[in-house]
This record gives structure tokens, sequence and C-alpha cells, in this order.
């Protein structure tokens, strides 16, 4: 590490917004403000995971191929288990980037938060298997299942730290930068639109009528109601997605009044719905724009907190 005085990066969760956090990362290593710890919470915690494991290239690569055809091919619809799916081709793109790399392998520190289903309690992850913490904080209840760890269900950790400061605070670094997903909400008035979540989910809704001869299959009428448009009023993707996006918006304003970071970044993501996956380029850039203004509030506050 370099002599400069130490930074705590915290990624929070948003879901396909999360891709800005690459071009966060990106923008801060080139201004050689590298984070010398990161904590992430859901997406944020993947990309964080795979910054440390020196995957965030293969991570890019992959993100900037997503298409509705390859974001429905990753959907592995199943019966009878604690989430509408498996996960098991999420978690298979994992094993082959990280699969047996443990905390105490990384190239710096690095925390992920989960939640505790039983009890609510957030819990820090700093130990142990790095796929493993992955999938547990980003496992949305409903979504995918839980994963369990040291006998303790866990699930998604923005349910309870959408944009884990109080996490970041706690490694005692010099400057605690915050990424939240969750401050432009409304966007500007030269956006284009707001997040919309309808074409991709239209998209979606096509692949799962044409993914099988046979139509009839009941996976596949499942998830043709699941992407396909309301009778009387919106979808019920589209009621998950906004359900959840009030949630976040209003867990991560109250945590970050409560402990707010020395320098928060926030990317103008409104444009961008919670499940466009396919527009990594957009949202690397949209991060990587929000990191470049935010560049000389680093180093004021390197400046005056060291």
């Amino acid at each position: 590490m370099s002599a400069r005085p130490r930074i705590v990066l915290a990624l929070g969760g948003g879901v396909a917004r999360g891709w800005a956090h690459i071009g966060v990362l990106r923008t801060l290593v080139r201004a050689g403000y590298a984070p010398d710890v990161v904590c992430g919470t859901s997406i944020g915690a993947v990309v964080g995971g795979l910054y440390v494991a020196d995957k965030l290239d293969e991570l890019e690569i992959w993100a900037r191929t997503l298409t509705s055809r390859r974001i429905f091919g990753l959907l592995d619809f199943t019966f009878g288990g604690s989430g509408l799916f498996g996960g098991h081709h999420l978690a298979k793109l994992l094993e082959e980037q990280v699969g047996g790399v443990c905390f105490d392998t990384l190239s710096r520190p690095f925390a992920a938060v989960a939640t505790e289903l039983e009890t609510g309690r957030e819990v820090w992850l700093r130990d142990g298997t790095l796929i493993d913490a992955l999938r547990a904080s980003y496992a949305l209840p409903g979504v995918f299942g839980p994963v369990k760890i040291d006998d303790r269900w866990l699930v998604d950790g923005a349910l309870v730290n959408p944009c884990p400061t109080s996490l970041a605070r706690s490694y005692g670094g010099h400057v605690v930068i915050a990424v939240s997903l969750h401050t432009d909400v409304i966007g500007a008035p030269e956006d284009p639109s707001p997040s919309n979540d309808a074409p991709l989910l239209a998209a979606l809704h096509e692949e799962a009528k044409a993914a099988s001869g046979d139509w009839l299959r009941p996976d596949r009428l499942i998830l043709q109601h699941l992407f396909g448009p309301g009778h009387n009023g919106p979808g019920l993707s589209s009621v998950m997605l906004n359900a959840l996006n009030i949630l976040l918006d209003r867990v991560s304003r109250a945590r970050l009044a409560g402990d707010p970071p020395d320098v928060l970044i926030a990317p103008r993501i409104a444009p961008i719905g919670l499940l466009e996956f396919n527009r990594a380029a957009e949202t690397i850039e949209l991060g990587a724009a929000a990191a470049r203004e935010a560049l000389p509030y680093i180093r004021h506050a390197l400046q005056r907190l060291t």
C-alpha cells in the first residue's frame, strides 16, 4: 500500500444499478485513491468482492455482454425452494472466478453485509470463503434462497444496511467514502426518462414464451406471469421492483443520515431500472462520472481529516 492516508470504501446495494460501482472503482484507482479496505452490500458486495480478488476485469467484461436473453438464461426457476430461482447459474459463474478464495488471501481487507433471517440482525461477514459471503449478501428474499453460514440463515444485507458506512467506519480509516445507489431517486430535468424496467420485463416475458416448444410447462407459465403485464394494474414484477425500490430508498436515507460518510458518491442513476443488467456500459459510465465529480472532495477530505 502507498503511504497516503487510509481510505475505506462502502459500496451500496441497488441490483443492476450496482454496475456503477465498477466505474467508481476504475476512477478512484486511476486518480490514486484505490481503497485500502472495501465493504459492500448485495451487488456492492459482489463488485467489491471481485475487485479485492483481482477479478474486476472479468466481471466488467461479463457485465458488458449481458442481453435480455442472457439474463433470462441465468434465471433457473425452481419448485419447492426458498426462492423463485435456485441461483445455481449465478453461483457457478462466481465459482469460476473466486471458488476456493478465502478472506485471508484477498489483496486487502473486505467485508460484506447480510441479514439474519430469523432475527433481522445485521451480520458482518469478514472470514471464511468469499463466495459464501457474496451469495448471502445478495440473497434477496423470495428471489434467491437464504444461505446458511455458521448455523444462521442469511439473506440480502440491503434489507438492513443498503449502504454500509457503519461497517466501513469500524475499520478505522482516515476517510470513509460511500457509494449510494439510492440518492438520485427523482433524477434531473435533463434525464431522458425516469427508471423503467418495463422494456426489459417485456423482453423477458417474450423469452419465457419462446423458451420451450411446450409453452404449457408450469415453470414457463409461471415465468410468463412473473414478467408479464398485469390485467388490472401493474404486473407482479413491477410491483415487486417498485416495493424494493421504496424499501432501499427509505432505509438508505435513514442509515446515511445516522452515520454519514466523509465523502458520498451518488451516481445519477435514476434512468437505470433495477433489473436492467443489460445496460452495463451506461451504468458503469454513470458511476465513473459521479466519482470524477467527487475527486476534489476526496482530496479535500484527505487533507483535512489526516
